[in-house]
């Protein structure tokens, strides 16, 4: 794979990437149950970084990161529903990017970019758990809590409130 195909490769999953975090974003305003949530912004923060990383690789092959503007629908419903169809959709999409890419990954030559790529398809995977866990109604996503503690019932469904 020459210079040029990798950096095209970088960007082309970049901007799937980029995709698949702002439909999570839109996601954990859907998703309300606490550890649910907890699990989206964990997700959301992890592939904040594989973005991060993920500009840098391009940067540094002579590129620009652009993300592909894109329009979120979410699976509809009920409070309830709505949630368990969003994380189950978002499990399905994370599986869909792993069989697309791992193949491709695997054929690159620049074992840098290449081993940057299999650690964000590793997390993807660990992700794609996460969001199945959810869709099941799991309430120990990222660990388990003492049984006498509650969750309050919910969170807010905005990130930050002003």
């Amino acid at each position: 794979m020459n210079p040029t195909d990798s950096l095209a490769l970088l960007q082309e999953f970049f901007r799937e990437k980029a995709a698949l975090f702002y439909r999570h974003q839109a996601g954990a305003e859907r998703v309300s149950a606490y550890d649910s949530n907890n699990a989206y912004q964990y997700v959301l923060a992890r592939e904040d970084t594989h973005l991060d990383w993920l500009r840098s690789a391009i940067v540094e092959a002579g590129g620009v990161a652009a993300d592909a503007a894109t329009e979120v629908t979410l699976p509809g419903g009920g409070s309830a529903d709505a949630a368990r169809a969003v994380a189950d959709d978002d499990a399905r999409t994370a599986g869909e990017f792993l069989v697309r890419w791992r193949p491709r990954v695997a054929a690159m030559t620049q074992a840098r970019d290449r081993k940057l790529l299999e650690l964000v398809l590793g997390e993807v995977a660990e992700h794609q758990r996460f969001f199945a866990q959810a869709a099941v109604g799991s309430t120990d996503l990222l660990g388990r809590r003492p049984e006498s503690t509650g969750t309050g019932g919910g969170v807010l469904p905005r990130r930050w409130v002003e």
